[in-house]
């Protein structure tokens, strides 16, 4: 079997081979490729998109509890009114005070 640092000398030396082979040029040009072409695109980081995310859900809880407000108000407007009888009034019928007039 092979000894331990053997394979450990084997692996530095093939990373100094390949740091210094056309490869690792070839490697710099993609990473340079690919990060202009990804900055050219509308990307955003894991963060902002976390951001955004607990934004929509404020959002979507804000609404929700509006749309109830405004769901409870249809149905009040929907209810019959009362009108209040002479006798609460305090007036004989008209439903209103002329305020002594």
């Amino acid at each position: 079997m092979l000894d331990k640092n053997v394979l450990n000398e084997i692996g530095s030396k093939m990373n100094e081979i390949l740091a210094s082979s056309p490869a690792r040029d070839v490697e710099k040009n993609m990473r340079a490729m690919l990060t202009g072409a990804f900055a050219r695109l509308d990307l955003v980081t894991r963060e902002e998109f976390d951001v955004q995310q607990e934004v929509i859900k404020r959002t979507r809880i804000k609404l929700a509890e509006l749309e109830e407000k405004v769901r409870k108000l249809e149905q009040q407007l929907q209810q019959p009114v009362e009108v209040l009888s002479s006798n609460e009034t305090g007036d004989a019928g008209c439903g209103y005070s002329h305020n002594g007039q």
